[in-house]
């Protein structure tokens, strides 16, 4: 690249930062820079007259050479407004502001992200340049400013290296370009605190603290300044626990910094954990002369981190991190998102019992790590830097991935990020990259990152052990992405903590697929609980963070639809996805364990309980249990990690338990639904009549009010009606569904197919070519025809039972020879009725005892057809319905179309109320879709989770190859 020497030069340097001259140190005064110290982020003053947001409208031009004229927001994308900057082209912005009345100020403007490289001039002066898209930086601005009005320009390249070794618009599958994070104007006194770094650490019970502050002055002014600073702790309830006013020894000297180090002694501090996100507000106050000139606010976390073993430890206690891998995305306005929604985005995963988020693949903002730390979230902050070496990136074919050319910018990306984000108690974890292969160049990286905090442990994300992407890392936490069933047992043997950074890959790939059956979804669930059971009683399994969190698309001006796609457990509009329930089970701090072998003693009922806090008991929550009788409290002592008994109180006339475990800020983490009592099958009473005729060509039967019509030819039910209306135009035929994983078929490193080439399935039953050696038997209570069936690539026998009680009974054996359904998703019997058979009820017996009721997995429901063709893979623009169930295609809604497993019953309705209901033995499933102006009725003996290609052991245990067996199964319906 032709600005690669000037770009590699200006990596680490902010022109205009400061105007530091020298550095002073003496005993208690310690020098404040390294050679690879990061660029200075100055506390924000607590006053906010001294602060002004420059976020909202600028002047935009995709050329430099041109004046910027074009209305933009600030923060957000360029592409996703509708831009377009051609590559190595410097697009500009500007905007007017009226200073306000700082005077006797230094003046600081910050930057929290821009992508990937910019020169920032105020009035036309150059005041910093900055290379890397998720890190802030700061300038100092006060020589270059006038009283009244001021111009900010920002001259941004996209594309520059930074990106490529971030793969950041690769990624995106679009160019990542612009202003992407909020940019503030401050005003602080002459003299000033630069910098303050805060450690907590504890003694060996873990009872008393010591409260480590590093705090760096600047002395901008020309004039010598006798400082001191004051620094008050206090606790939630506002009372004071430290009160201590730093003299520094000797004035410090215009143009000079020093550094104070200071120590202080908390007794007993209420610690910061995921459970209790407990935060004091430390005050720090900058005295000159005695007068005081700065006052800042910042919130503290008594919290140690710790690698002890295979095993990571916080405050003393190993702790397992149930995550996702998060994005930073919206539909519409791409890696620039608002504030609302970073803490929108916290808020919803700790509702889904994540207690971790790995940010993925780039550093988050700074109001997502306030929120991680005010509700509870550890943090795994990764740099962005991405697939060096590895073959997603087809740079590397080029360029040698040891060249130390690359250096600065990878120390670079992680030192910023680390500066920025020092202090949230959050951040347990720094991750230097991802999926990349190890070199000398990331062992500089790993030796810095130490050196500049050794206070947490870092991650690389590698492979960690086998042959694929192992360079042999040397950071502290061992990685290792989606590993199958056996993965947490073999992490007992490393001497690290392992963290599966990347598994459970959600389905994204299979997209057809996915258009087709929603269901695919739901099968998430089951395997999942199964995977982090296996986690969690490993101890060398530090945890692991779900592929991924949110769906990544992008919703370009233009009408086209680009991303990896819909791998989240919630979508892009932060609506949750079936999947998010899934997490939400698996990822229970309390899990009832004897659940199929339930015990009652003495008129109580007993339950095996775990618990999987890592810190609070069971003492701690709210423990509620209903019955169809009585209700009331729980109490336990179960403490974090271990095991106890729960006793509930039931009588002979209990039919069912429900338990909720419910935390002290009122969140539900754990319920469930205890059934005593199966209910009842329904009975039903036997018909008035039942009779057969024939014509040469057909079979026509009597039930009751229901008619049936029998082709000789063909054994296929050519139509059913009930009472003169007709319900079934044909079926139930076999029917057999392939696996599909068609992700959009356009070759693109990126994966920008996500619109490409995407639309539903069809799925039709075997071409029945002729049936032989029918047979009718008739009896008082029955009609049975049995026949042999002659399909297109496959034979069989079909067997009808018509009941007097009003059942049909169907029977099928059949053996294929198509290649190409060796390996099924689905097989059963397949219904087509008229259109207006368009409501779905179900009963099932799900894989979870509890669901919420926007969840297409629900144990029961009703759900419409409300079929909506769209000209592309989703709505554009905007959310379909207000619940992600409602989204709809061509063949109807996600609820309507979705497989529901285990059914009990399912049913097809009309408006009339007339119908086909199918009853099952809840080992079956029910598939029901719009296609070729028919509703189609799949009962399926069989289905899968899907075809998803990351899938491995236990997501793919239920795929099966039917190559040389017999299939067999059965559906019994009746219409109404």
């Amino acid at each position: 690249m032709k600005n690669f020497q000037k770009i590699v030069l200006c990596c680490l340097l902010f022109a205009g930062n400061n105007s530091i001259a020298q550095m002073q140190s003496s005993n208690s005064l310690q020098t404040a820079q390294k050679n690879n110290a990061p660029g200075r982020l100055s506390p924000f003053p607590a006053d906010p007259a001294l602060k002004m947001s420059l976020n909202g409208a600028w002047q935009f031009s995709e050329n430099i050479d041109k004046p910027a004229g074009k209305p933009i927001q600030v923060p957000g994308e360029w592409v996703m407004q509708g831009f377009t900057v051609n590559t190595g082209e410097t697009a500009i912005y500007s905007k007017t502001f009226l200073l306000p009345n700082w005077k006797d100020k230094r003046i600081k403007l910050k930057f929290d992200g821009v992508s990937s490289h910019a020169v920032v001039k105020i009035n036309g002066h150059k005041v910093a340049e900055h290379e890397g898209s998720f890190v802030p930086f700061e300038a100092d601005v006060t020589n270059f400013l006038q009283p009244g009005q001021n111009l900010l320009e920002v001259e941004v390249q996209a594309l520059t290296v930074s990106d490529f070794l971030a793969c950041t618009s690769q990624y995106a599958a679009h160019t990542v370009g612009g202003i992407l994070r909020k940019v503030t104007l401050f005003a602080l006194p002459e003299t000033n605190i630069a910098d303050l770094s805060v450690v907590t650490t504890f003694d060996k019970q873990y009872k008393n603290a010591t409260l480590q502050l590093k705090t760096k002055l600047s002395n901008e002014s020309k004039n010598s300044s006798k400082a001191a600073i004051q620094y008050i702790l206090k606790d939630q309830t506002g009372k004071v626990v430290l009160n201590k006013t730093i003299a520094m020894d000797q004035a410090l000297s215009p143009g000079a910094s020093l550094l104070s180090s200071q120590s202080f002694a908390v007794n007993n501090p209420r610690q910061w954990n995921t459970e209790h996100p407990y935060l004091y507000d430390l005050t720090t106050e900058l005295l000159i002369e005695g007068k005081p000139v700065q006052l800042n606010h910042q919130k503290v976390g008594f919290r140690q981190v710790e690698v002890r073993g295979n095993e990571l430890l916080v405050n003393g206690h190993p702790v397992k991190l149930r995550g996702v891998n998060r994005h930073s995305i919206h539909p519409l306005t791409g890696r620039a998102i608002s504030p609302d929604l970073e803490i929108k985005d916290a808020e919803l995963f700790k509702q889904g019992n994540c207690n971790f988020i790995r940010t993925s693949h780039y550093p988050p903002s700074e109001e997502f790590l306030e929120a991680a730390d005010r509700i509870g979230l550890f943090v795994e902050n990764e740099s962005s830097i991405t697939w060096i070496q590895h073959s997603a990136s087809p740079i590397w074919g080029l360029w040698d991935y040891k060249d130390e050319k690359f250096l600065p910018y990878m120390l670079a990306a992680n030192l910023e990020k680390m500066q920025a984000a020092k202090n949230n108690p959050s951040v347990i974890i720094w991750s230097l990259g991802n999926e990349s292969y190890w070199s000398p160049l990331w062992q500089k990286v790993q030796d810095e990152a130490k050196a500049f905090d050794p206070t947490r442990p870092t991650a690389f994300h590698d492979q960690t052990w086998g042959g694929y992407n192992n360079g042999g890392s040397k950071a502290d936490v061992a990685n290792f992405h989606y590993p199958g069933i056996d993965g947490a047992a073999a992490t007992d043997t490393m001497k690290r903590p392992t963290i599966f950074g990347e598994y459970a890959h959600l389905s994204t790939y299979n997209r057809r697929e996915l258009l087709t059956d929603p269901g695919v979804r739901s099968a998430f669930g089951l395997p999942m609980v199964k995977m982090y059971d296996t986690m969690y009683h490993h101890k060398g399994s530090l945890g692991g963070a779900i592929w991924s969190g949110i769906d990544d698309t992008f919703h370009l001006p233009d009408g086209r639809i680009l991303g990896y796609g819909p791998w989240g457990p919630i979508d892009g509009w932060r609506r949750p996805k079936p999947e998010y329930w899934a997490m939400k089970k698996a990822y229970s701090p309390v899990v009832i364990k004897n659940l199929k072998g339930l015990k009652i003693t003495n008129n109580q009922l007993i339950l095996e309980v775990e618990n999987r806090y890592d810190f609070i008991p069971l003492s701690e929550l709210t423990i509620t249990y209903k019955t169809n009788n009585a209700s009331g409290t729980i109490k336990s002592s179960i403490g974090p990690r271990q095991k106890g008994q729960l006793k509930i109180p039931v009588n002979a006339g209990t039919g069912e338990v429900y338990l909720s475990f419910q935390e002290a800020s009122g969140f539900v983490s754990s319920e469930e639904r205890i059934i005593l009592k199966a209910e009842k099958p329904e009975v039903y009473q036997s018909l008035a009549r039942l009779s057969l005729k024939e014509s040469p060509a057909a079979y026509f039967i009597q039930q009751g009010e229901n008619r049936f019509t029998i082709d000789k030819r063909t054994g296929i039910i050519s139509g059913a009606e009930n009472q003169g209306a007709r319900i079934l135009t044909q079926g139930p035929v076999f029917c057999l569904v392939p696996m599909n994983s068609e992700d959009g078929g356009k070759p693109n490193v990126a994966g920008d197919t996500y619109q490409n080439n995407i639309y539903p399935i069809k799925n039709y039953p075997l071409i029945t070519l002729f049936v032989k050696n029918l047979s009718v038997q008739e009896s008082q209570d029955s009609i049975l025809l049995k026949m042999e069936t002659t399909y297109s690539n496959a034979n069989g026998t079909l067997k009808y039972v018509f009941l007097k009680n009003g059942n049909v009974k169907v029977d099928y054996t059949l053996k294929t020879s198509d290649r190409a359904a060796f390996s099924p998703y689905q097989y059963g019997m397949l219904f087509q009725l008229p259109t207006d058979f368009d409501q779905l009820n179900w009963k099932r017996r799900g894989d979870f005892s509890v669901y919420a009721p926007e969840d297409i997995s629900r144990d029961a429901g009703t759900a419409k057809l409300n079929a909506k063709w769209l000209p592309a893979v989703e709505e554009f623009g905007k959310p379909t319905a207000a619940h992600w169930k409602d989204d709809a295609n061509e063949m109807g809604s996600n609820d309507f179309r979705s497989t529901k497993q285990h059914i009990i019953s399912a049913e097809l309705r009309n408006k009339d109320n007339k119908g086909i209901k199918v009853l099952s033995n809840e080992k079956q499933s029910s598939r029901s879709w719009l296609q070729d102006s028919r509703i189609q009725f799949l009962i399926a003996d069989y289905s899968n989770g899907g075809s998803e290609r990351f899938y491995g052991s236990p997501f793919s245990d239920n795929r099966i190859n039917i190559k040389d067996k017999e299939l067999k199964g059965s559906v019994t319906f009746r219409l109404r």
